[in-house]
């Protein structure tokens, strides 16, 4: 309880310059399956850790996990 609770503190001022509707999209696919983006996490860190950027390392793990995305959508 405490966990998602900070959790969705640290997202909603990670993501303050998205709108709101936009945040609470973001909030309910990541609550629906938060192994998952942990995973994601744990991916893009590897791949940044090799050298790769942020924005890089993400895209390239965003579309290695694209179907599991689309299912929560």
């Amino acid at each position: 309880m405490l966990k998602n609770f900070l959790m969705k503190k640290m997202l909603k001022r990670q993501l303050k310059d998205v709108p709101q509707d936009q945040q609470d999209k973001l909030i309910g696919m990541i609550e629906k399956n938060p192994q998952l983006f942990q995973q994601i996490a744990e991916e893009a860190q590897a791949k940044m850790k090799d050298g790769k950027d942020q924005m890089t390392a993400m895209m390239e793990v965003m579309q290695n996990h694209q179907e599991e995305l689309k299912k929560i959508m």
